[in-house]
């Protein structure tokens, strides 16, 4: 090898006795900590969120080189599949106007809420999943599932976030123009409650775009990634998905690199 590549033999050897300089091992250091990052958080992560979790750990790291680092050591965050948005919104129900108009800020927690619902493939059969999703820490604050896509699925979401958080009066509650958001068992409770109420133009899924981004994540991080043999199979992966990682531990880039369950708590803090 060393006739090949013109090197002295004593010359290699003096390299394979050489300490390792002090930028070499910090830099070991470093794609250590990226690979522990990356696995604890089921290779979901790229770059981006990998640089905010080290920064997190008061790691300085500039993201262009944590991603040279990862595409140099194999390490990619899951390969996405394509994600199709779908909404039912075909329906002689009455329909809310658009209280929102894309503004998905929010002063503070429980003030805008946003929902929207999805379907799972098993073997069994499908599963539907419906949501509420609060803009303000992008917390999941209340779901439900069921094999059925009926007007009892979101009053049942609905009614999960509502003992689980107990919103103040006047609470924006947003939506596409699905049937079972234009449901009088729906629009009762949201009176029951003092909520008002808000969808998006039929057929526009931008104006409900934070939890089609829910959604998104929700599939192409986790449920394209899994085969369920059933539903109860499905159900216990979507809620580790929602109360284990997406509301504890995924970081946000909107919540300045922290989980929703952090951003709350640093919210009350202050």
């Amino acid at each position: 090898m060393c006739r090949v590549f013109s090197v002295s033999r004593s010359g290699y050897y003096r390299w394979l006795r050489r300490a390792t300089s002090q930028r070499a091992r910090e830099r070991e250091q470093l794609v250590a900590e990226i690979r522990r990052i990356h696995a604890s958080n089921r290779a979901i992560y790229g770059s981006p969120r990998v640089t905010d979790a080290l920064k997190a750990l008061g790691i300085g790291c500039g993201k262009n080189r944590v991603a040279r680092l990862m595409r140099s050591h194999g390490i990619r965050s899951r390969i996405k599949r394509k994600f199709k948005v779908t909404t039912h919104s075909r329906h002689q129900r009455p329909v809310a106007e658009n209280l929102l108009q894309r503004d998905f800020t929010a002063s503070a927690p429980h003030s805008k809420w946003s929902s929207d619902i999805t379907y799972i493939w098993t073997k069994e059969g499908w599963l539907y999943l419906a949501v509420f999703l609060d803009l303000f820490t992008r917390r999941i604050v209340g779901w439900s599932m069921s094999h059925r896509m009926t007007d009892e699925l979101v009053v049942d979401a609905f009614q999960n976030a509502w003992q689980k958080h107990r919103p103040s009066a006047g609470l924006v509650v947003h939506s596409d123009r699905g049937s079972q958001y234009c449901s009088k068992a729906f629009r009762q409770r949201l009176v029951q409650y003092g909520c008002r109420q808000s969808m998006g133009a039929a057929g526009n899924c931008f104006d409900n775009a934070i939890t089609e981004s829910f959604f998104h994540s929700l599939k192409t991080e986790w449920v394209y990634h899994e085969t369920y043999t059933d539903r109860s199979e499905a159900r216990r992966s979507i809620f580790t998905y929602i109360e284990m990682f997406y509301n504890r531990v995924r970081i946000h880039s909107a919540l300045g690199g922290l989980s929703p369950e952090q951003f709350e708590s640093r919210a009350q803090v202050a």
